[in-house]
Order: structure tokens, then sequence, then C-alpha cells
């Protein structure tokens, strides 16, 4: 039976087993992505964009209960050396507080809301709605226990299983004429089922708190993160809460269609977030060990996400097309948009983990603070433009935001902008290069869709290989993800751990 209440210090070969375990973990979740695309597509026939716009507003107001219910102990957790029952009990006992008053505080304002965008409808769908914040605070303490444990497996499967049962319920529930309340059902179904699985894995029961200076301490570091995240959500909502205002439900709808497919892409590089994190606030006493396992863990997430969000820039609008229906052509725009805003995206996790490993949320929350505000800037001078270019305007503002980000954010490590090159420079180069060939291909190519889709994908493969593989040499993630592969299959040796230790 695992203790979940072990010192926690990194121990001999913790690099490759965690490494190992995020492999694990990503690959698992890397089919929850698949599937729920599937779902994505299957909902986009059965349902209209006013259905999504109607959930895209309810979500403006509810969407940070994954953000701000568990008060930030999750990652306090996680990342402290050493934490008791009673200590962990108490967060418990805070993070179901924090719920119920949520839930209230949202149930209260629901008219409110409903009077803002103009459609009665949204003071029952927000109704609703409000009760995730109770059912996400059922078991954020047992989900930290077990991130802190490096059960990221197990955590995985959970999200699957949950992830896999919720959508075909809610497929079921639009196939049975309950339009867009099958939408609003799919958070509490979702976070339902992971309370389920979560509690099965981890079986430690809340008792009376023990309120200690360790406690204080992580709910201080909790209190500056739930601000970050107040920011952060901020950032991410004013889009839709602009929208959904000044064009309705409709044009909401084509809009967020275009986004929740451009966040399944993105969602597995959010799940490397615990891995990472924990991984390494075990390594911050070696400067040097942290700042190579952070700029090799970078690396490969460069090497694999920044192409693979070029490519959907440039072929997402014919796909949207032929997967969801001509009604969707205004998604498929905005979605290529996204992707080549998702580009350089993927550098705002790293960026967290350097904040959040070395504990120093309150300078995260400074910066989510100032990047916020250019968001909304932005945001509010691309609405004029429609929902492209409110697109456009947060893209431009990720691509201004991203090096001083990362300076900030490395600096109590002495993580600087070298750093920063050598993780992503040639993979950025070589993104870059194939969009432009995978444009002109598109631009000039004469046959069918589907050939010329083909063609212009294949160039892009093409490019980014002989550019980056070929011409700078850069062949480590490719080995890196070879021998995790190899590692994960039943057969394969975990021989080796010594040599793979740093």
């Amino acid at each position: 039976m695992t203790d979940f209440f072990t010192d926690n210090r990194a121990q001999f070969g913790h690099g490759r087993r965690a490494a190992r375990s995020g492999a694990v973990s990503m690959a698992i979740r890397a089919f929850n992505t698949v599937f729920q695309f599937v779902c994505v597509l299957v909902l986009a026939r059965l349902l209209s964009p006013e259905d999504y716009g109607l959930t895209g507003m309810a979500l403006v107001v509810t969407s940070f209960a994954p953000l701000v219910v568990d008060f930030g102990s999750r990652d306090a957790i996680s990342r402290r050396e050493r934490v008791s029952p009673g200590e962990v009990s108490a967060l418990f006992w805070v993070t179901i507080a924090l719920g119920l008053g949520l839930t209230l505080l949202i149930a209260v304002s629901s008219p409110f809301a409903a009077a803002f965008y103009r459609d009665g409808r949204l003071t029952d769908i927000l109704l609703v709605s409000s009760l995730v914040f109770v059912t996400m605070a059922l078991s954020c303490q047992h989900q930290a226990l077990m991130r802190r444990a490096m059960m990221f497996r197990e955590l995985a499967q959970v999200e699957v299983f949950a992830g896999f049962f919720s959508s075909a319920i809610v497929i079921l529930m639009a196939l049975t004429g309950w339009q867009y309340w099958s939408l609003v059902a799919k958070p509490l179904l979702l976070s339902l089922l992971m309370n389920i699985g979560v509690w099965l894995h981890c079986r430690w029961v809340p008792t009376r708190p023990t309120m200690t200076s360790g406690v204080w301490d992580m709910v201080k570091f909790g209190r500056n993160l739930v601000g970050s995240s107040f920011t952060d959500y901020a950032r991410s909502n004013i889009d839709r809460l602009l929208i959904g205002r000044r064009y309705g439900p409709a044009t909401l709808g084509l809009y967020q269609n275009g986004l929740q497919v451009y966040s399944n892409l993105q969602s597995p590089l959010t799940y490397l977030n615990e891995i990472a994190v924990v991984g390494l606030a075990k390594v911050l006493h070696d400067k040097k060990e942290y700042q190579r396992l952070w700029v090799k863990g970078v690396s490969t997430l460069a090497f694999f996400a920044m192409p693979a969000f070029g490519l959907i820039a440039v072929t997402g609008r014919e796909l949207v097309v032929v997967l969801l229906g001509d009604r969707w052509a205004a998604a498929g725009a905005i979605l290529c948009i996204f992707s080549f805003r998702g580009i350089l995206s993927i550098v705002e996790p790293p960026m967290g983990w350097l904040h959040l490993s070395a504990g120093r949320a309150d300078r995260f929350i400074k910066w989510s603070l100032l990047s916020a505000v250019f968001h909304i800037a932005s945001v509010s001078a691309g609405l004029k433009s429609g929902i492209e270019g409110v697109a456009v305007a947060m893209t431009v503002a990720t691509y201004a935001l991203f090096v001083p980000g990362i300076l900030y954010a490395g600096k109590p490590l002495d993580v600087g902008l070298s750093h920063l090159v050598d993780a992503i420079g040639r993979q950025f180069v070589g993104t870059l290069l194939a969009v432009a060939i995978g444009m002109a291909f598109r631009a000039f190519g004469s046959g069918s869709l589907f050939e010329t889709t083909l063609l212009v994908a294949t160039a892009y493969v093409v490019v980014y290989l002989v550019v980056v593989v070929g011409f700078f040499r850069l062949t480590a993630p490719i080995v890196l993800v070879w021998t995790l592969l190899r590692d994960m299959l039943p057969s394969g040796p975990v021989a080796g751990e010594a040599a793979s230790a740093k």
C-alpha cells in the first residue's frame, strides 16, 4: 500500500522514473485526447452553434472552478517535503467550505449573469453548473497525495475512465434531445466520476484538522496561487465574455467550438505540469541539474508540440469543414489562428514550472496580472473585427509576452535567454519554415481537398524534419521518447537506470 506521507525527496534514478512516469501518463492521456476529439465531432453534428454558445456563456462564470476550488492545495501538498494527515485534513475542510461558498455565490448571481447576456435560459443553466464547485472539491487532496507519491499513471487512468464514461453519457443525452443540457452536464459528470476513481486509488480519509504553521504556509502559497489563477481565468475568458455580450450565443458557439478543438489538442501539455513541478521541486538544491532537466523537458515538448500546432494552423480550416460540416466553417478559421498561437503557447506551462517548483507563487501572480491586463486590452481591440479579430489579437499578445515571461520566471533559478533558445530555438525555426512551405503548397494546390491536404501535410513534415533533424542535428527528443516507449513495454528493461539517473 502506498504511503502518501513519506518525505518528499529525490531518490536515486529520480530523473528517469519521473520521465518514465510522465511518458506513461502522456500516452494514456493521448488516448483520452483522441477520444474527446471524436466526441467533439459527434456532438458538433448533433448540437447547434447556439447550444455551444449558451454553455460558453455559462463557462465564463464557472470555468474558474478547477483553478481556484482547491485553494492551491494540490500544488502546495505535492511540492512540500513533509506533510501530516492532520494538515491535509485541514486543507480538505478549507476546500469543502470554499466549494460550498462558491456554489452559493454563483447560484445567487445567476439572474444577474442572465441579464448581462440578455438570455433568461442562463439562470437555470448556472444554477445547475454551480454544483461543480462542490463536486470538484471532494477529491482535491486525494489527487494531491497521489501526485506527491508520483502516481501519475493511476491519475491518468482515472481521467481516461472519467472522460470516457462522461462523454458517452453526454452523447446519449444529445441523441435523446437534451440539447444544450447535455453540454451543461459534462463537467458535473466528469468530476463525479473522477472522485470515484481517485477515492478508489487513495483510501485516505479526512479527520479532525490540525492547524500548524505548515498549514498556514500552504494556505499562504495557495492564496498567491489562487490570485494567479484568477488573473489567468480573466485572461482566458474575457474573449468569450465580450463575444457573448456583443454577438450573441450563435456567434459565440462558432468561436467556442473552434476554441474547444484547440483546447483539446493543448490539454495533454497541461497534464505535464503536475509531473514537471513535482520532479523539478526535488532538485531545487542543484541549480545546474534543475536547468538541465528544464531545458531537456521543454526541448522534448517543443520538438513534437510546435510542429503539431503548425500543421493544424495550415490545414485546420479544411479539416473542420470535412469533419464538422459547412455550418462550422467559421470555427475552422478560429482553429487555424489559435493553432498558430499554440506554436509558442506551449512555452506557457514551462513558465509555470519555474514559478511553482520554486515555490514562488508570489512572482507568478504578479506576472499573471500583467499578462491578463495585456490580453484583455488586446481582446478589446480585436473585438470590433469579429471573432477572427479576437483570435488574432490573442495570438499577437502571446507572441509579445513569451520571452519576457520566461526571463521573469527563470530569474530566481538563473534560467535565462540562452536556456530558452537552447530549448526551443531550432524547433521554432523549423516550424515556421514548414508553415510557410505548407501554406504555399495549399495556395497553389490544384487537386481535390483531400489530395491537397495530404500533399500539404507531407511537405510540411518533410520540411520540418529536414530543418530540425537534418540541418540542426536535433535528435535527443527522438532518442528520449524512443527510450521511454521501449521501457513502457511489458518486457522493456528498466536497466540503465543508473546511467540515466541524471
